[in-house]
């Protein structure tokens, strides 16, 4: 049975929350910005993750893996700078 949108927030949360630390431990961070219809997930990266040249590597091999490896339906993580 698919997830409402509301589970696959809240369990891409969940995932966000999980693989946080280990950013964290580098000096970095990284936020939940939204889940968009077609299931691509908008996420923040900051301190040192913004301004890393490995970061986008970090997120599709480290972060989307995570999360599509939990919850398939996920399309792909985006970053993107809010500020």
């Amino acid at each position: 049975m698919p997830h409402t949108k509301e589970e696959l927030v809240q369990k891409v949360e969940n995932v966000i929350e999980q693989v946080r630390p280990y950013l964290q431990a580098d000096g970095g961070d990284i936020n939940f910005v939204e889940l968009t219809d077609d299931n691509t997930v908008n996420v923040e990266l900051t301190g040192a993750c913004g301004t890393c040249p490995f970061s986008t590597m970090t997120l599709k091999n480290g972060v989307e893996a995570t999360l599509k490896r939990v919850l398939p339906e996920i399309k792909e993580v985006v970053a993107i700078n809010l500020r």
